[in-house]
């Protein structure tokens, strides 16, 4: 039994990949946003509440599908790195990096040993498929893709470092988080925070990463593109939701639909 992660494969090859956040914390949700043929879909477990076996039932749902699951946890510890992997994921996204020892230790508990500080057991979990990959433990590193977010003012500061660790295969920028520490909160259109945006997407790029980010507008999302971003998120499925929702019943009922839903990604 063969497990790939073509996700990774396009980062390398440089290809653009167009992704969806998955905040609904349902498998349903999940499975219905795999159908619409989306590249990637992130099963975010920073700021939604989902359970390790929420997650689970989400990349089992996602499974079927060509749409390649990210899981980003609530964040990076060895212990839950460690669980995220066992139940199957390939690719993960981890939040609030800050610097280059931080992006190491991450590494390291995504590696077993004698390379890093994995916990062995993924034979009796779904990861190796309960031991029916030949040489799991061998290969394992071969298919696992390592995205680090870096949101924040330190972060940007240490960015140099923190490309040149081995093991990380690309740098998500998060734009909510970066306007507010660097001053503009809820302000990530502000130039100054599109221009360090802008300045980070192509740092990243220039080492042969690959550079992420998560617009919910369009026009922002082509603007990442253009500078260099190659996995994008346009957009949120519980805000796409009630944007849906509120659209309806706006049709039949003034007034209705003129609040937005804002959150920090």
């Amino acid at each position: 039994m063969v497990l790939s992660n073509p996700f990774k494969a396009g980062l390398r090859k440089g290809e653009s990949q167009i992704g969806l956040w998955l905040s609904s914390t349902t498998a349903y949700m999940a499975e219905i946003a795999a159908t619409s043929g989306y590249d990637w879909l992130l099963i975010d477990g920073e700021h939604a509440p989902n359970t390790i076996q929420d997650l689970y039932h989400q990349l089992q749902a996602i499974a079927p599908y060509s749409s390649q699951a990210v899981i980003r946890p609530v964040e990076g510890s060895r212990s839950v790195i460690k669980q995220v992997l066992d139940i199957g994921a390939r690719t993960l996204m981890i939040p609030m990096v800050e610097s280059a020892e931080q992006a190491r230790e991450i590494v390291s508990a995504t590696r077993y040993p004698p390379l890093g500080t994995r916990g062995v057991g993924a034979s009796v979990a779904r990861a190796a498929r309960w031991g029916r990959v030949e040489n799991y433990m061998a290969r394992a590193n071969d298919e696992l893709c390592l995205l680090i977010q870096v949101e924040s003012k330190t972060a940007l500061d240490n960015l140099d470092a923190i490309l040149a660790v081995e093991g990380i295969d690309g740098v998500f920028i998060g734009p909510a988080d970066l306007s507010a520490s660097l001053g503009y909160p809820d302000n990530a259109g502000h130039p100054e925070v599109q221009r360090v945006i802008q300045d980070a997407l192509e740092r990243v790029r220039a080492t042969g990463k690959a550079a992420g980010f998560l617009a919910v507008s369009p026009d922002m999302a082509r603007k990442a593109l253009q500078w260099g971003a190659n996995f994008v998120a346009v957009g949120v499925d519980t805000m796409l939701y009630t944007e849906a929702l509120d659209s309806r019943l706006a049709l039949f009922k003034a007034g209705i639909g003129k609040q937005s839903a804002a959150g920090s990604y």
